[in-house]
């Protein structure tokens, strides 16, 4: 039982640490990663007047990011 037992903590070792990498954004890959499409809100100026109609329709700001009330409706 104990080789079966090593060979999973070898295994599970080498999956974790092959994981691991310690090379970072290359200089040629910046250039995409600071594209407009590759921020988070890549037209705040479309996100704020979305959340201008949603808010003068709703009457309520806020709340844009996450669904559900913990009551299970969405």
């Amino acid at each position: 039982m104990k080789p079966i037992i090593l060979c999973m903590g070898l295994i599970s070792v080498s999956l974790i640490l092959g994981g691991c990498s310690s090379v970072g954004v290359k200089a040629w890959e910046r250039g995409h990663l600071a594209e407009k499409k590759m921020q988070l809100e890549p037209y705040p100026l479309d996100s704020f007047l979305d959340d201008h109609i949603y808010f003068s329709k709703e009457g309520s700001s806020g709340g844009r990011g996450a669904g559900g009330g913990g009551c299970g409706c969405n």
